[in-house]
């Protein structure tokens, strides 16, 4: 578990698969607790699973907190790093199952490169030198004694055959050393470990840790949407041993029970880019390169890819370039497109090369003959490429064995098809490729007019999948709304369409979107896609409902689906890969994952209701309830937005650079030169960080626009329409 490429910032961090284990990567040194309860008899290396609860996790590691129980006894467990080479730790016991006597919590320090850890008795402190750097561990309290073993997994059998009246594996130099507390000894414990090139300096830093942990307050409790999604992230990145990188992966309760040391779904990973990129435009990449990986020499992006098994006959849904796009808009950075554009340009023409065997301009779902993943060649494998495998709106298709597709017409995947076609060209446009810019503009325009005339089911007032035969399939779920996002629908189509979302009997209810429409009988299934509610469902319509211009409609879905988030979030920690649509409980059958990735797509709807990025309105910001968001990354970095009495203020690295009582602004630059907005309603627009001497004009839809000195900066009134302020530069 080396790596020597790591930002620095997040070096020591919770990389291995147990939630608890801190890890300096560049060394591959760690400490992980391993408890043991007299009253079972059982030790525990405390892996994910019910008896550890989520807390706070900074992307970087720089506040992380979770439970750990085991027998009955929870701890609360802690870190918090004061720079990027040193970690400080504690514990507390919140409940206590047995006798603390008989409770035993171990500090166990090791190197995965099987150096050797060394304990000092004489000054309390234990040392792993790695080549020339070394790292120690320090503790407040010392421990009751300490044991040497040769793995994590030997100091759990150790206390199982022994328990803890024990001495017979004292040791001052093993490759695991385990500092051993008792919890009646050492309810509440502390410890640091420092990297340092010397054995002295190490120590002292450690030390010098402990003292400032016993000074240091708590970090602030956090619980807005935004906070959820940096949890969700920093907890499920990891670190991939078998391809040795560092990723977001779905869960971090599946890396090695499910696949072996590393999944990656195409689908999750693209979103996990996208979560990553509200915080660290670092690790947004790497999840985007650990994407990009799964390309096949045939052109398409493999569907899944684990340590067991490759799906490289099936890709997943088209996003990758819509995703793609927004995490240019959002960070700015041009690499992110060249690294991008290649890749996910063959692998939409792979899709109209191998999914329309019929040229009509409408694809299907399917399954290539190349490679030998598991469902090759069957209908549940090209239902795969849907990731809705068991969605009811399957149930009609057929596999054809000679085409190698479903018989189906897909129209939430022609609906991504054709966004996909459309960001390909503005990426293409981006990076000064004409031709391809035009020939994907060209594709996009001709599959949106395909969407509309033929997969539009007139009787029932709202898109759906079509049998090649021509019949509409009978049952439909929120892919109907895709249509949306593509920019397919007439108005009138838009109209109809929307207004299914409000019907109880169908789309509407507490709880939304259900999976298959209500009155759908596979509704009653409350199987993974029949009739639960999903995140990247609801995400994709919230997308569609705003791009034709459904706001307060799309409002209403975002406010919906943090709230069904919340019930689960804030008392629990959950964050669920599907809910129950009729009750809202995310656990009610075994075959939901209870820490997913995806579901931070919930949260994530939220936070774009205050600011978001999109290929339609640009960088936008909302006004509305009291509360703070940020930091989150925007076009000019990572930015503070606090709304209250009305207001909006926008502020980096702790200076203002705009307030506003306007509802609303879309299309916002701020660069050196140039202010530019575009306000829906009459407002003021206060400027604090920009001087008046560097006006050059104010304008409004190209006319002059009166402005006023204010403090060290400008206000406008500012009525409707495009306004700019051209600025020379900043002396």
């Amino acid at each position: 578990m080396r790596d020597t490429t790591i930002p620095v910032a997040r070096a020591w961090n919770t990389w291995s698969s147990l939630p608890a284990e801190m890890v300096f990567l560049p060394l591959g040194v760690s400490l992980a607790p391993v408890g043991f309860a007299g009253s079972t008899g059982k030790a525990t290396l405390y892996p994910s699973g019910p008896g550890t609860r989520f807390g706070r996790h900074d992307i970087d590691g720089a506040a992380i907190s979770l439970d750990l129980g085991h027998a009955g006894t929870v701890l609360g467990w802690s870190y918090h790093k004061p720079d990027p080479f040193t970690a400080a730790g504690a514990w507390e016991a919140k409940t206590l199952g047995e006798w603390g006597l008989r409770f035993w919590i171990n500090l166990c320090f090791r190197a995965d490169g099987g150096q050797i850890a060394r304990f000092d008795p004489a000054s309390g402190t234990a040392t792993i030198a790695v080549g020339g750097r070394v790292v120690a561990l320090a503790t407040a309290d010392a421990p009751v004694q300490v044991t040497g073993h040769a793995t994590l997994e030997a100091v759990a059998a150790h206390y199982e055959a022994n328990g803890y009246f024990d001495a017979s594996a004292r040791a001052d130099a093993a490759p695991v050393l385990a500092l051993r507390f008792n919890l009646e000894m050492t309810r509440a414990g502390r410890f640091a470990l420092a990297v340092a090139d010397s054995p002295a300096l190490a120590i002292a830093r450690a030390r010098a840790a402990l003292a400032q942990a016993a000074m240091a307050p708590p970090p602030p409790p956090q619980a807005g949407p935004l906070e959820a999604i940096r949890d969700v992230v920093g907890w499920n990145t990891v670190w991939d041993e078998v391809n040795l990188r560092p990723y977001t992966s779905i869960s971090r309760n599946w890396n090695l029970s499910k696949f072996g040391g590393f999944g990656v779904w195409l689908n999750d990973q693209q979103y996990a880019a996208l979560l990553a990129g509200l915080f660290d435009k670092e690790l947004a990449r790497e999840n985007l390169v650990v994407a990009l990986a799964n390309a096949t020499p045939q052109g398409n992006l493999a569907c899944l890819l684990t340590a067991k098994d490759a799906w490289v006959d099936r890709t997943q849904l088209p996003v990758g370039a819509f995703l793609v796009w927004l995490q240019y808009l959002r960070g700015g950075d041009r690499a992110v497109l060249e690294l991008a554009f290649a890749t996910l340009a063959r692998n939409h023409r792979w899709w109209w090369a191998n999914r329309d065997p019929e040229r009509r301009g409408l694809v299907s779902f399917g399954t290539s003959d190349v490679g030998d993943g598991l469902y090759k060649g069957t209908h549940f494998g090209a239902r795969n490429e849907s990731s809705m495998d068991n969605a009811a709106h399957h149930d009609q298709a057929e596999y054809d064995p000679v085409t190698r597709t479903l018989t189906t017409l897909d129209v939430g995947l022609n609906s991504l098809l054709a966004l996909d076609a459309e960001m390909l060209a503005l990426i293409a446009d981006a990076l000064g490729q004409w031709d391809d810019a035009s020939d994907f503009a060209g594709l996009a325009e001709r599959a949106r007019d395909k969407i509309r005339a033929e997969l539009w089911d007139e009787t029932r007032g709202l898109f759906a999948n079509r049998l090649r035969s021509g019949a509409f399939v009978r049952s439909v779920g929120p892919t109907s709304f895709y249509p949306l996002v593509s920019g397919a629908p007439t108005p009138g189509q838009a109209e109809r369409l929307v207004a299914h979302l409000d019907d109880p009997a169908t789309f509407g209810g507490e709880f939304v979107i259900p999976g298959t429409s209500r009155d759908d009988p596979a509704f009653a299934d409350n199987t993974y896609w029949r009739g639960r509610v999903w995140p990247p469902l609801n995400y994709w319509v919230w997308q569609g409902l705003r791009r034709a211009g459904f706001r307060p409609r799309a409002g209403r879905l975002a406010a919906d689906s943090c709230s069904l988030f919340d019930r689960v979030w804030r008392e629990r920690r959950l964050c669920p890969e599907n809910y129950n649509a009729t009750t809202g409980e995310p656990l009610d059958q075994p075959d939901t994952e209870g820490f997913y990735t995806w579901g931070a797509l919930l949260p994530l709807m939220g936070v774009g209701q205050v600011m978001d990025v999109t290929p339609w309105d640009g960088w936008e910001l909302t006004n509305g309830a009291d509360g703070t968001l940020g930091p989150i990354e925007s076009p000019v970095g990572m930015v503070t937005i606090v709304r209250a009495g009305g207001w909006l203020a926008l502020s980096l690295g702790g200076r203002v650079l705009l307030r506003t009582n306007l509802p609303r602004l879309t299309r916002l630059v701020l660069s050196p030169g140039l202010v530019a907005l575009t306000a829906p309603s009459a407002g003021d627009l206060v400027l604090p960080a920009i001087a008046a001497s560097r006006i050059v004009a104010a304008r409004l839809d190209g006319a002059e626009l009166a402005w006023r000195a204010d403090g060290d900066g400008v206000a406008l009134a500012a009525r409707p329409g495009r306004l700019s302020l051209h600025l020379l530069p900043e002396r």
